[in-house]
């Protein structure tokens, strides 16, 4: 909203103004102000759930420290979702497609966590939201990210071709450089193309198209695959941060590592000359979204202010089904999907230790009479617990793991 009222004051000559048209600033301002809701209104929001008796109940698993928790305010990944819209909504271009997809997401998501905490809370009823419920909201995110992305006009990947060659359903993307503060280039041209192309990591010549899978030379039927690929992504990484939520800041801490990495991404994809230099794809209007994930980082980052151990404040699935999701929609929508297996490694390797665990005890039992488990207690960081390791030192340790996840990631951009 500001940025169009900057824009206006700008064109009216007002000294200043201007700052608002470049991406850095926004982004810097987003992410100042994401901090500021979080960590300002926060405690009064902390304050509100206290009040309203939103604690949280926990489970007797036999863990060090957790009868402690008891009472702790919960859903407070409301403040979280504030400090990611709010900002986003100052200083962000609303009309631009990929910001419009990250906010429906967010608010989707947040919703769907809320209404689980909801009934845990105010229901008393520990099992929350059927499982089903959750998943087929998830997979209404996944159809929505991937039918947009698929058929809208606006956000299909465009290929550079020399100035004096003639092509059809071309576009002028020279307005594009002034907006990341470059020189006009008069003679771009692209060609809007149906290809769903994505990134493949640590390979030269690194552009894959679904549509080659299926062999749709015509590119007509690639969302076939598609759209049940980003279905099973959103769902995978957003219930991997729902069980990564078991320690204080442990999900929070690991998604504000996540969300730098992204912020890069997302940056150099939307900046032209960084994507020529660095051959990677080039996404017309898709740096808008580096305001977005600055506001995203300034939300877990100052959300950590309470929820660090000891955590003053849960995020609740509020939080946590909301902040896998938007990790997950945002690396689709940036085309970097290929990506999540490393950078979201701790969501999903807490994941798979829920499903490894569940799966070889009912697979013991079916056959010896006895479950067996792999693991003393799943997700996998109850396990280190069991082990007696201190749950501040695991969260530190997982964050280490996350950095370097991180950079391998953002080492890709070269290594090839």
């Amino acid at each position: 909203m500001l940025y169009y009222l900057f824009t206006y004051l700008h064109e009216l000559g007002v000294p200043g103004a201007g700052l608002f048209n470049y991406i850095s600033f926004r982004a810097a301002m987003a992410i100042i102000t994401s901090l500021l809701i979080s960590m300002v209104f926060g405690k009064r929001i902390i304050n509100l759930l206290r009040r309203k008796q939103m604690g949280e109940t926990v489970r007797d698993l036999g863990l060090e420290g957790q009868k402690e928790k008891e009472g702790t305010p919960t859903m407070g990944g409301l403040i979280i979702l504030a400090s990611i819209l709010v900002p986003t909504l100052l200083f962000a271009k609303l009309d631009n497609i990929y910001v419009v997809i990250m906010l429906v997401s967010t608010v989707v998501l947040g919703a769907i966590g809320f209404i689980d905490d909801y009934i845990k809370v105010f229901k008393k009823n520990k099992e929350g939201l059927a499982g089903r419920f959750k998943v087929v909201g998830q997979i209404v995110v996944g159809i929505f990210v991937g039918s947009i992305l698929y058929f809208h006009p606006d956000v299909q990947v465009h290929e550079e071709v020399a100035a004096n060659v003639e092509v059809v359903n071309s576009v002028d993307v020279s307005h594009l450089h002034a907006q990341n503060g470059e020189e006009s280039v008069e003679d771009t041209k692209w060609i809007k193309t149906k290809d769903m192309t994505t990134t493949i990591p640590f390979v030269k010549g690194n552009e894959f198209n679904y549509n080659w899978l299926i062999g749709d030379t015509n590119k007509s039927y690639g969302w076939l695959l598609f759209i049940p690929i980003v279905i099973f992504l959103v769902v995978a990484i957003s219930n991997g941060a729902n069980m990564t939520d078991g320690l204080d800041g442990l999900a929070t801490g690991t998604s504000a590592i996540i969300g730098i990495a992204l912020a890069i991404f997302a940056y150099v994809s939307g900046h032209i000359e960084f994507a020529d230099y660095l051959n990677v794809m080039y996404i017309p209007y898709s740096s808008e979204l580096v305001i977005f994930i600055s506001a995203f980082m300034g939300a877990c980052i100052g959300f950590l202010w309470y929820n660090s151990y000891p955590a003053q404040v849960f995020m609740g699935d509020t939080g946590s089904l909301a902040l896998g999701g938007i990790i997950a929609v945002f690396a689709i929508v940036i085309r970097k999907e290929l990506l999540i297996p490393v950078l979201c490694g701790v969501f999903i390797v807490e994941n798979l230790s829920v499903v490894m665990q569940v799966g070889w005890f009912k697979y013991t039992k079916k056959k010896y009479g006895e479950g067996r488990r792999i693991f003393k207690m799943a997700p996998l960081h109850h396990h280190f617990q069991k082990l007696g390791m201190h749950e501040s030192k695991i969260v530190s340790r997982f964050w280490i793991v996350g950095v370097l996840l991180a950079v391998i990631t953002i080492v890709t951009l070269k290594l090839r």
